[in-house]
């Protein structure tokens, strides 16, 4: 647009003039603005002036001053005022009005597209409640907007002060809606006794003299958390509090686990953990092409009980699940595409939520939840902070990593299981009002400072306990906790909580998911409906590509279809369909594998979280792409076979389309093997170039098949290839002449040998 802007201008050394009939000149906006500078600045002169040159009005890119009397003089002088009259032959008023038409229509008129600054939804329906509030009580004139204004701006200010009231996280928050949440759900606590955790020593240790064949990560933990209360995991880097998250929620597939970890007394059963609890991973993993709400949809039916039926089930879940976009504070931006994290989409701080959000809508009974405010600043970590306090507040029992929160992140957790490097605690209990329980626990150890003034509690508390205070001191802060009498109290808490209560039933799940293997692969072939159908880069990039393939094919292979007189007639034509298939394929192959590459990494979240098995999800993706590969097959089989002129016959032409179409598919599936086996997409594309030479070299086309023989038939091309030579011309007498044969053979004979 300033290059436009720049051109258009009619200035009087500008490359168009508003006297050459140009339209967009004499719309623009600075010839108008030049036309009233030089009205008025020498209207009442009559001096002569010299222009600099002239030329023939048909020499309009000319960058000289033009003289209009049709005549050709070198140079000519004429009155200021006649100059700028003959320059500038439109009205002053007229002018005057169009750019005052200018300022009106951007000052009033809205933007085309969507605005980036305008308010929330949720503001707007503040102003408008506010708004019919004040009139019902006659509180604002309906007449005067500056009194509106002022009214909005103060409402607006007090309710949000009144929603974020728990931003100091000092209040307890909860559901706005009586009586809690839609779907009931079992409080469950968790205990764990002596539980250690190894692995193989790594050989980097062993190189530099370590002799154990094993390295302990955790060491002889013992715990609990109970409905209702929010602890806190924190330590220093390398303390092991993830890990022993990890370790509990059952995320750890390697290794070596000591110990015994009970649900409300039962043991726990790590086949069906994932039934009753939800896992909100650091990382938040979602599909970027789908939005809030169908996430949260899509969650809730492949997690929650297949028990319910059908129609009650359809209901239940849609109220649980805008019950918990109530809870979470994201049920105004419920039809928001989640997008790709710092492109597009949600907020850092909104896509916390919703990785709060995809796990209880699962109705989980416990909630792991691996630092939830990293990478957040002070208000998005208070918010985030505040939806996991109502979380608690439901009954559930929620469990936090956290590390080095602020006073106010702090205060709102319960307790607090603190961690030592070497996996060893060093203090479990409760945090208390403005964390004086922990404050007193530090200053009670001989030689630990003194908390200051107006210091963060955790800052100071992670301060005295690190492994520096330690050799200072000479304590062991783990060996001290267990010689406390807060250590034999939570033993005795661990004891009463690993037996049942009386007339408990342990949980059973007769099976490891929720929903069948059909259940599951529908709902996958759901989601992928929606990504595919959301990403118009992808289906655009190829249907253009294959488009411009189709008619590339076409004129360079142009009517060969009609001409069989010799063998290089035949070899054309093969080469033809060759080329037909094998352009396309391998650019569906490339543009397939970044779209893979995204979901792959959902898929891993959401299958360690239970939603379904490999199987399901792999088949959806598949089937996924047949409607589009469809519909790519179409046009480009008519463009291509009506250009190259194959024979027009249904069955022939069938076999073309029946033949093409699966190329294709079997092109974009390798796509997506080589992302699926590879780590990364770089090695995918690495892969995926070695075996396009591999096609090419087997395909039978260069080399003759004979030649290659243990190759040819495992090389897919070739069969492709054959396919379209012997379903074209497979039944073809006509006869042809081969170089170095005395009689010719038929094409048909030819094909075969």
């Amino acid at each position: 647009m300033v290059g436009v802007y720049k051109v258009f201008q009619a200035t009087p050394v500008g490359i168009l003039d508003s006297t050459n009939g140009c339209w967009i000149v004499q719309a623009h906006c600075r010839d108008m603005q030049d036309d009233d500078y030089l009205k008025n600045r020498w209207l009442s002169y009559s001096s002569a002036c010299v222009p600099l040159g002239w030329v023939h009005p048909s020499c309009r890119a000319q960058i000289t001053l033009q003289d209009w009397s049709g005549s050709v003089k070198a140079i000519r002088c004429l009155p200021r005022k006649k100059m700028v009259l003959d320059r500038h032959s439109c009205s002053l008023w007229v002018h005057s009005s169009l750019q005052r038409t200018f300022t009106i229509s951007l000052v009033y008129l809205n933007p085309f597209g969507k605005p980036q600054g305008t308010i929330s939804q949720d503001q707007a329906k503040v102003l408008q409640t506010y708004q019919e509030k004040a009139h019902k009580k006659d509180l604002l004139p309906r007449s005067s907007s500056a009194t509106d204004t002022a009214g909005v701006k103060a409402y607006s200010n007090s309710n949000w002060t009144n929603r974020n009231e728990g931003l100091s996280l000092g209040a307890t928050g909860g559901t706005s809606r009586n009586g809690g949440m839609i779907l009931p759900f079992t409080p469950l606590s968790m205990s764990f006794d002596n539980v250690s955790y190894f692995v193989d020593m790594p050989q980097a240790m062993k190189e530099k003299g370590a002799t154990e064949e094993k390295l302990q990560l955790l060491c002889e933990l013992t715990g609990a958390f109970r409905p209702g209360v929010l602890t806190a995991l924190m330590g220093v880097s390398g303390a092991g509090k993830t890990t022993l998250m990890d370790v509990l929620a059952g995320r750890k597939t390697r290794g070596y686990i000591k110990g015994e970890i009970r649900i409300s007394g039962f043991p726990k059963r790590q086949e069906t953990f994932a039934r009753i609890s939800g896992y909100c991973e650091q990382n938040d993993i979602h599909s970027p092409q789908v939005t809030i709400h169908e996430s949260l949809i899509y969650s809730a039916f492949l997690r929650l009980p297949k028990e319910v039926g059908k129609e009650e089930k359809l209901a239940r879940t849609s109220m649980f699940v805008g019950e918990v976009m109530h809870l979470v504070e994201l049920d105004d931006l419920k039809d928001a595409i989640v997008g790709i994290p710092g492109v597009t989409g949600l907020s850092t701080e909104q896509r916390k939520r919703l990785t709060i959000a995809v796990e209880l809508v699962a109705n989980p009974s416990i909630l792991f939840m691996d630092e939830p405010t990293s990478g957040l600043d002070a208000r998005a970590a208070a918010i985030v902070m505040r939806t996991v306090r109502n979380t608690v507040d439901t009954g559930r029992t929620v469990v936090c990593t956290i590390h080095q929160p602020g006073i106010d992140i702090f205060e709102a957790f319960d307790e607090l299981l603190l961690m030592k490097r070497g996996g060893q605690v060093m203090y479990a209990g409760p945090i208390g009002q403005k964390s004086q329980k922990i404050i007193d626990y530090f200053e009670a150890i001989p030689g630990v400072t003194k908390i200051r003034e107006l210091c963060n509690p955790a800052a100071w508390m992670l301060e005295v306990s690190s492994v520096a205070a330690e050799a200072r001191l000479g304590i062991d802060f783990g060996e001290y906790y267990k010689s406390t009498p807060l250590y034999q109290q939570n033993n005795a808490l661990v004891k009463e909580l690993s037996s049942p209560p009386p007339g408990a039933k342990d949980l059973y799940f007769p099976r490891q998911y929720s929903q069948s293997t059909w259940g599951q692969f529908k709902f996958c072939l759901w989601k992928q409906q929606w990504t595919y159908w959301r990403s118009p880069d992808y289906n655009l990039s190829r249907f253009f590509f294959t488009l411009a393939a189709a008619f590339m094919v076409g004129s360079i292979f142009w009517k060969v279809g009609t001409k069989r007189e010799n063998s290089s007639d035949l070899m054309t034509i093969i080469g033809a369909m060759y080329a037909s298939v094998l352009f396309v394929g391998i650019n569906n192959c490339g543009t397939v594998q970044p779209v893979v590459a995204v979901e792959r990494t959902v898929f891993y979240r959401e299958r360690a979280a239970g939603m379904y098995s490999a199987l399901p999800y792999a088949m959806a993706q598949v089937v996924a792409e047949v409607p589009y590969v469809f519909v790519q097959t179409s046009y480009y089989t008519l463009i291509v076979y009506a250009m190259v002129s194959f024979e027009w016959e249904a069955a022939k032409f069938f076999w073309f389309f029946f033949i093409t179409f699966f190329s294709f598919l079997y092109f974009t599936y390798y796509g997506m093997l080589t992302v699926s086996m590879t780590p990364n997409l770089q090695v995918a594309a690495i892969c995926s170039n070695a075996f396009y030479y591999l096609f090419n070299l087997f395909s039978g086309f260069f080399i003759p098949g004979p030649v290659v023989d243990g190759y040819y038939g495992s090389c897919p091309m070739a069969w492709t290839v054959y396919g379209l030579i012997v379903s074209q011309y497979g039944n073809v007498d006509d006869t042809i002449n081969v170089p170095g044969m005395s009689m010719k053979p038929t094409v048909k004979a030819y094909i075969e040998d």
